[in-house]
């Protein structure tokens, strides 16, 4: 898959990948909404790989609705963008599934100087009781939220997910290497569930200075071929 990026600026990383890999584990179909999609990355792999996917998105940042916009025109993929903020958003829509790598440093983060960045990576411009909230709001009855986070933050993450009554029932943690702490997990949530949380192997990232065999596998099924330019 060919992806366009902005020259300078926020571009995607193996989180995006990472999650797209989890979220294909539950082979998704039906109205797939992806918040903050930046240049397309996670909606259009799932997209790509799930021929009963119809792909919605919602990116505020002007620069990257001419990325994606472009990305889903070069790759072929039916695509839906709304060109405004995901708490904005007013729609009589409802979704299947609810897709996000959202920013999340937080508040007491260093902030970059860079706007791009400024809005794709600080969870102050989408926080977490709001962004839930919303997710609630647009779900169908018995509908999927697939996310992922920085794993510091998962009992905020918990809480705020119990206030809009959406239930966690899968959670992986991604680790730097196996002796590290978690730094991401990826959670899928429902409405309307009672099921027990399956807590799924950890994702490790590297053995030594290689990365492990299930992320090579990863990279190998996302296929991605990343171009740097100026639309």
């Amino acid at each position: 898959m060919l992806l366009y990026q902005p020259e300078s600026g926020y571009c995607y990383n193996s989180d995006s990948l990472f999650l797209y890999d989890f979220i294909n584990s539950f082979s998704p179909k039906g109205k797939v909404l992806d918040v903050g999609a930046g240049c397309g990355v996670v909606g259009l792999l799932v997209a790509r790989d799930n021929p009963k996917v119809e792909l919605y998105g919602v990116e505020l940042q002007e620069s990257f609705q001419e990325y994606v916009t472009h990305n889903a025109r070069v790759n072929g993929i039916s695509y839906t963008l709304y060109k405004q903020d995901f708490l904005s958003l007013d729609l009589d829509t409802k979704y299947d599934y609810i897709v996000s790598n959202p920013p999340f440093y937080h508040d007491g983060a260093k902030k970059s100087q860079n706007e791009m960045l400024y809005y794709a990576r600080y969870n102050i411009h989408l926080p977490l009781d709001a962004f839930f909230k919303k997710v609630s709001q647009l779900l169908k009855p018995k509908a999927h939220f697939i996310f992922c986070y920085d794993a510091s933050q998962l009992f905020d993450i918990c809480v705020a997910l119990q206030n809009v009554k959406l239930r966690i029932v899968d959670i992986r943690f991604v680790h730097p290497k196996k002796e590290k702490d978690a730094t991401l997990v990826m959670i899928h949530a429902r409405n309307s569930s009672k099921s027990m949380v399956k807590t799924h192997k950890p994702l490790i990232v590297f053995d030594g200075d290689e990365f492990t065999q299930e992320v090579t596998q990863v990279y190998k099924k996302s296929k991605t071929q990343s171009i740097k330019c100026q639309l």
